[in-house]
C-alpha cells in the first residue's frame, strides 16, 4: 500500500474505534480526538495558504487584539513564553507580524500584525468556519449549542480548578521538571 492508503485504512479504523468506544469513554479522550480531528482537517486546509495551525492561533489572537506584548500574548495562547517567540520570530520573517517598541515603555515589545497579517483573516476565517459546520454535520442545532455550553461550562470549571491548586503551590510542571523529577532516581 503507498502513504495515501495507509492513511485513509488508518483514519477509518481510528472513526470505527471511536463509534464503538467512544460513547463509553471518558470525556477527556472524546475531547482531546475531537481536537485532533478538528487540529488535522483545519491545518489540512491552513497548508494551502502555507499557514501553520501555530501561527494561526497567534493571528486569531492579534485579529481581535492587536499590539499585545509577547507576555500578554502567551497568555491568551496558553503557551509559555519561549514558545510564543518562536513562532512570533518564524511569522516576522513570513512578514505576518512586526515587533516593535513603544514610546510610553521602552522595556516591552509589542506584536502588531502587518497588511499581510492582517489580510489573511479574510481566506482563514471560513476556512476555520467550513471545518466547524462539517465537524457538527448531522448533529441538530439544540444539540451543538448544548454541547458549546457544556464544553464551556468544563473550561470554567478547569480553569477554578487550577486556580485552586495554584492557591496550594501546586502548578503545572515543565516537561524538564518531569523528567528531572527526584523520584525518577529512586529504585523501584
Amino acid at each position: 500500500m503507498n502513504d495515501e492508503a495507509d492513511h485513509r485504512v488508518a483514519t477509518q479504523a481510528t472513526s470505527r474505534h471511536w463509534q464503538t468506544r467512544g460513547p463509553n469513554d471518558r470525556m477527556a479522550h472524546l475531547v482531546k480526538e475531537t481536537w485532533r480531528g478538528l487540529t488535522r482537517a483545519f491545518q489540512m486546509r491552513l497548508s494551502e495558504h502555507a499557514v501553520s495551525f501555530g501561527h494561526w492561533v497567534f493571528l486569531r489572537i492579534l485579529w481581535e487584539n492587536d499590539g499585545l506584548t509577547l507576555s500578554r500574548l502567551s497568555g491568551e495562547a496558553g503557551l509559555m513564553v519561549p514558545t510564543t517567540f518562536s513562532a512570533i520570530k518564524a511569522m516576522e520573517r513570513l512578514g505576518y507580524v512586526t515587533r516593535r517598541q513603544q514610546p510610553d515603555s521602552k522595556r516591552k515589545v509589542y506584536i502588531f500584525l502587518t497588511e499581510k497579517g492582517k489580510s489573511l483573516r479574510e481566506s482563514l476565517v471560513p476556512l476555520a468556519e467550513e471545518v466547524n459546520r462539517i465537524a457538527t454535520q448531522g448533529a441538530p442545532l439544540e444539540d451543538v449549542e448544548a454541547t458549546r455550553r457544556t464544553l464551556l461550562l468544563m473550561v470554567g470549571n478547569l480553569a477554578r480548578d487550577e486556580l485552586e491548586l495554584s492557591k496550594n503551590e501546586r502548578k503545572m510542571p515543565s516537561t524538564r521538571d518531569l523528567v528531572t523529577h527526584p523520584s525518577l532516581d529512586e529504585d523501584p
